[in-house]
C-alpha cells in the first residue's frame, strides 16, 4: 500500500519524514484489520481554515473538526484495492495537546484514529468511542516505544 503526505497548512512547521514513518506505521496496522486489499490511502493536513469546507459538504457542520476519513470501494474491473483519504487537523492538534498528552501525540491520535475509521470502527455510540479509544492507544503506545511519536512538530 502506498501512503502519501500533503501538507496544505502552513502555520506549524512539521517533520514530514517522521509523519510518514508514522503514516506507513499505521497503514500496515489497515489490512489485517480489513482483511481486504489496500492500494492507497492519502494524509492531508490542513488547518482549521481548510477542515471547515470538507465538514460543511459531507457532514453539514460548519465548524472545524480534528479528523474526516473517507473510504473508496475498488473502481471495479481493477485490482487495486481499496483506497482512503484521511484529512487531519493540525491546528486541533496544536490547541487541545497541551491539555492532553502534548502535540505530537494527539496529532498521533489523529492519524491513527483516520485508519481506525477506515479499517471500518466506528464511533457511533460510547461503546465503539471507548473501543475505537483503545485501540488506537495501544496503537499508539507501541509507535511511542519505536520512537514515531516524538517530534512531528518543529
Amino acid at each position: 500500500m502506498t501512503t502519501t503526505l500533503l501538507n496544505q497548512q502552513t502555520k506549524h512547521p512539521l517533520q514530514l519524514s517522521k509523519l510518514q514513518k508514522l503514516a506507513d506505521w499505521l497503514a500496515a496496522r489497515l489490512e489485517p484489520r480489513t482483511a481486504e486489499p489496500w492500494s492507497e490511502v492519502c494524509v492531508v493536513l490542513t488547518d482549521d481554515a481548510g477542515i471547515v469546507p470538507a465538514n460543511l459538504e459531507y457532514f453539514g457542520k460548519e465548524r472545524p473538526t480534528d479528523v474526516i476519513s473517507f473510504r473508496y470501494e475498488p473502481i471495479p474491473g481493477e485490482d487495486e484495492g481499496f483506497s482512503g483519504d484521511l484529512i487531519i487537523n493540525v491546528d486541533r492538534a496544536v490547541q487541545i495537546g497541551p491539555e492532553l498528552n502534548g502535540a505530537d501525540y494527539e496529532l498521533a491520535l489523529y492519524i491513527a484514529h483516520g485508519f481506525d475509521h477506515l479499517s471500518g470502527a466506528e464511533d457511533d455510540t460510547p461503546e465503539e468511542k471507548k473501543a475505537m479509544l483503545d485501540t488506537e492507544s495501544a496503537w499508539l503506545k507501541e509507535a511511542g516505544e519505536i520512537g514515531l511519536i516524538e517530534g512531528l512538530l518543529e
